[in-house]
Formats: structure tokens, sequence, C-alpha cells
């Protein structure tokens, strides 16, 4: 038998436990008031939600008040609380984000409240009903502000502007358990892909994520429905999607550009853009159709036109070539329409085109390679559409496509260039900060970069750069590294163009507009 001591000790330990828990309930419940997810009203209410979701029963007000809520501490002891009850699968970031999210999701109003709120305030002003959705995406932890920050961002001079620098650390890295239980999860068609309508309020599960947090706005695009949402990584201020409510594959033609200017009509302080619709130049998902716009402004729409062109039948459309390093036509018009007649005009031309002097494909064994990266605006009370001619052909030189980034960029940028990057965004793979870090050391200390497994991939770039920076020292190592990543990205922007930055390149370039 226990002594009395000892059972007084363990219910003391068992009411200090108690006590942490409520004050984390009441926490997050304090989180919700601050943030306007709820009212005094839902207090109550909320609470109960939130013990249902951890299976307690019972629940004792603490006195103690709270203001300022730390949202990603609240949800950490939660969490713990949760993984020591059993509730979590496994204590690892899948399992405890599939949690924490169920957690917020008795926090977020109903769709139709959300969807309410947004109209009622855009009748006042489109900018005060996106301020309000992109503040509640994050209020509900939809986007997590506290893995967003850790991403690493910078800004590079080039010839053709400021380049946007970033390396994506908002993605977790998944652990080897979850990975082999996401292989051997039953495949779901629910929902068929990340970007389809019945993502809103899903559970989720170990190769889907949660999102009981998730709201959308519908929006009335070229006559059918389709949603508004922000992306849950945030590359840029205020990144959001437009989808399809249908699950139909990705396609440029004309009717894609009447839906850029649909949206540019609904909400003016936004641009918006579409991948290419062809893989290798395309983006990540093109089994759905779908664009990404956001309120920034990236370095393509501040470069200027740097030769005018007059085009037959659009003598009174103002186009002209993009200083920009991929081939990007510009067009202005206060008229969207004319915009539309003329960018169809441009990519059924540049569909069929072929020049074998500088290498540009229509296709090869039947199959396509032109296509167009657009990108939609409004300036002033100009509508604006650049066109960046895109090519997905391969050779064996260059497998994964010869307008790619090139073999000697690929330890920096291996993957294809979407529409972020294409506006001179580049989104750099994670690996790339201990890599940095490590790559300083090493260059501090004078020590042999071949001799490390992880760094031998950089040598030929340092070994290029590093004379040209006799003064590089422990204080300015990071901002070097970071300038010559630039460069890079620089290079791999170039390599993706159809046309190169030089007097030749552009004659072949003005040879194509010739044909319009």
């Amino acid at each position: 038998m226990w002594s009395r001591s000892v059972t007084a000790r363990v219910r003391s330990q068992n009411k200090g436990e108690n006590v942490m828990f409520y004050s984390s309930i009441k926490k997050l419940v304090q989180y919700g008031l601050e943030t306007g997810l709820i009212s005094e009203e839902d207090r109550i209410y909320t609470t109960n939600r939130l013990l249902e979701v951890l299976g307690e029963e019972s629940y004792e007000e603490p006195e103690e008040s709270f203001e300022h809520v730390d949202l990603e501490e609240t949800l950490a002891e939660l969490l713990d609380f949760a993984a020591e009850k059993g509730l979590l699968e496994s204590n690892s970031v899948v399992y405890r984000d599939l949690f924490d999210t169920k957690l917020m999701g008795c926090l977020v109003p109903r769709p139709s409240e959300v969807q309410a709120k947004f109209a009622a305030l855009y009748q006042e002003d489109p900018k005060k009903a996106t301020d309000y959705f992109y503040k509640l995406s994050q209020d509900t932890d939809y986007i997590r502000r506290y893995r967003i920050k850790k991403d690493m961002r910078w800004k590079v001079d080039s010839e053709y502007g400021e380049i946007d620098i970033s390396i994506n650390l908002s993605k977790p890295e998944k652990d080897p358990k979850a990975i082999a239980a996401a292989k051997l999860a039953k495949q779901s068609g629910y929902p068929k892909c990340l970007l389809c309508k019945e993502n809103v309020g899903y559970a989720g599960r170990v190769n889907h994520p949660a999102r009981q947090n998730h709201r959308t706005i519908p929006l009335t695009i070229n006559g059918s429905p389709w949603g508004f949402q922000y992306s849950p990584y945030v590359y840029y201020n205020e990144h959001c999607i437009l989808f399809n409510n249908e699950h139909i594959p990705m396609k440029i033609e004309r009717a894609t550009f009447v839906k850029l200017f649909d949206f540019i009509k609904l909400f003016p302080h936004y641009f918006i853009g579409s991948n290419a619709d062809l893989p290798i130049v395309g983006g990540s998902i093109l089994s759905h159709d779908h664009y990404q716009g956001g309120n920034y402004t990236f370095a393509m729409a501040k470069a200027p036109i740097e030769k005018h062109v007059e085009i037959k039948g659009y003598e009174d459309v103002e186009a002209g070539i993009v200083k920009w390093p991929l081939s990007v036509i510009r067009i202005r018009h206060k008229d969207a329409d004319r915009l539309t007649d003329l960018a169809e005009h441009i990519l059924n031309c540049w569909r069929g085109y072929t020049d074998e002097d500088a290498f540009i494909f229509a296709e090869t064994d039947g199959e396509p390679h032109n296509t167009i990266t657009p990108i939609a605006r409004k300036v002033g009370d100009f509508f604006e559409l650049d066109l960046a001619l895109r090519n997905n052909i391969t050779t064996e030189e260059c497998p994964l496509g010869f307008y790619h980034p090139h073999a000697q960029y690929h330890h920096i940028k291996k993957e294809n260039i979407g529409l972020i990057e294409v506006m001179g965004l580049a989104v750099l793979p994670a690996r790339l900060k201990d890599e940095m870090q490590l790559l300083a050391e090493y260059l501090l200390n004078g020590s042999d970069i071949r001799s490390n497994e992880v760094l031998e991939k950089h040598a030929d770039w340092v070994e290029d750069f590093l004379p040209k920076h006799p003064e590089l020292n422990g204080e300015n190592v990071m901002e070097i590294l970071k300038e010559e990543i630039g460069k890079v990205f620089v290079g791999v922007l170039e390599d993706a163009g159809v046309y190169k930055c030089t007097p030749q390149g552009r004659e072949a370039f003005l040879k194509f507009i010739h044909t319009l």
C-alpha cells in the first residue's frame, strides 16, 4: 500500500498538471477572443469543443487571466498533453500538425460566416475584404506565421533589377515513420488534390494535410464558379490562389486571359498569373486548373519595355519586349478585351512557331513544346499583360529541359522554373541554409570543399567566385554567399529564356514578333 504522503504527492502532481492543462485551454480560447475568431458569447462553447477534441470531461476555469497569447507556445502545450495521453499516433510533426489543426478548427467561423463578412467588406472596398481574409487565414493558423518567419529572404541587385531570393524553411520535414506510414496508407481519391474545394474542413490524414481551419471565398470567373484562398506557405505578400471548382487540368487558352482579367477587375490591387500548361516549364500541380496572385510587385513588373513594337491589327495596343532574362512580351491597354484578343493571337502564333536557327521547335515527334506563362495586373487606368514565351524541349545534354536550369546551377536550383520564379523570386530548397553555414566555415578556415560530400557539389562555383572577393572575412562571408547565390539564380532565369539577351537573341525574338 502507498503511504498517505505518496498518495498526496501524486494527487498534488495530477492537480498541477490539470492546472497547466486548464491554463492552456483558457489561453487558446483567449487567443480566439483577441484575434476576433470568436466572441465572448462563444467562450463556453469553444472551451467545450476543445475539451471534446482532447478527450477531457471536466474543466476548472483558472483564476489567472491571459493576454497577448503566444499561439505556437500554447498549441505546443496542448500537443504535449495530447501526446502524453496517447491521442497522437506518433509525437512527430506530421501527427502534431494534424492534431493542432483539429484544435484550431474549434475556433474558426463557419464558411458561410466568413463568406458573408467578406462580401459585406467587399461592398465597402475590395482591399478591406482581402485584408480581413488574409488576417483570418493567419489567425486560424492555416498560414503558420511562426514557420513562415523562419524562411530566409533577401534581395540581390542585377542588370534586370532587384531580384528576390528565398530559402523555403516553412514546410516541415517529414520524419521517417510518417514517410513510411504515408507509403502504406490507403490511397484516397477525396479530396482529389490539395486545391479541390473539398479541402475546406477536411480532417486530413498522414499523406494529406488537415484543413479544419481552411476557408475559401466563392467567386464567379468567366461565368463559372471558382474559389479564392491564400497559400499556406506565403512565398510573397498575400500570396493567393484562384482555383476552379471542378478538378480539371490546366490549359493556356483564350479563356485563361479572360479569367485573369476577370480576377483583376474584382481585385485591382492584386496581380494574377498562371503557370504554363506543359511539364518542365509548368508548375507542380498541372492536374487542377488554378492561378496564383497577390499583393506584391516583382522585379519583372518593374522591368521596363526595352524595345517597343507594333503588331498589325493591334496598333492601338502598346507592346514591346521587356528587359528581362526570360523572353517576355508586354502588352498594355485600357480595354482588357483588346489585350485578350491580342494575347490569344500571340499564343496561337507561338504554339505553332518553329525557328531551327534559334533552336525553337513547336513540336518534335508529335509532342508540343511551345506555351506561355501569362501574368496580368492593373497599373493606373491600364490593364497590363506579360506573356513569357516558354519551350520545354529536351536534349541529350539537357535531359531536364534545354530552357531549364543547366547542370552548372543544379547545386543551387534544379527544380522547374514556374510562375513565381519567372517573375523574379527564387524559391530555393531548405538544404541551402545549412550548406551556406557549413560553406562559410570552410571558406573562413581555408578548408578543402571537395573533401566534404555535402559541399563538393559547390566546389566549381566557389572556385569561380572566390578570387573576386579578396575582402571575404567573418563579418561579410554570408552576405557574399547570398550575393553569389543571387547571381546563380539570374543565370537560371537566363537559361529559361528562349531568346537570350544578346544582339542575336533579340534579332531572333523580333523575327517571331514580325510573324504576328
